[in-house]
């Protein structure tokens, strides 16, 4: 039994809240969603990479592991992409805080 867009949603949202709050595992967690297209997340490998840098800079031991698998099926164009997404996460989080 699949889960419901709706709960699907509601689970990124969450899980965004929480890294917002710079829980590493929320920001490990994003990245799996976007890596393996659960909890309502399409496929998008630059996301997935950009969370995994996210958790990686938090100190989430495993998210390196996992950027770097990631970065494997990906042109360094789009590597380029997800790490100024990352910056620029990190630069709007600082300025909320």
């Amino acid at each position: 039994m699949g889960i419901s867009s709706k709960s699907a949603q509601f689970l990124l949202d969450s899980r965004i809240a929480d890294a917002m709050q710079g829980q590493p595992e929320a920001l490990y967690d994003l990245g799996i969603c976007y890596q393996t297209g659960t909890a309502g997340a399409g496929v998008d490998l630059i996301e997935a990479h950009k969370w995994f840098n996210l958790a990686a800079v938090a100190g989430f031991r495993d998210a390196a592991g996992a950027r770097a698998e990631v970065a494997e099926d990906m042109t360094a164009r789009e590597i380029a992409l997800a790490q100024r997404q990352a910056r620029d996460w990190l630069g709007m989080t600082r300025r909320a805080a």
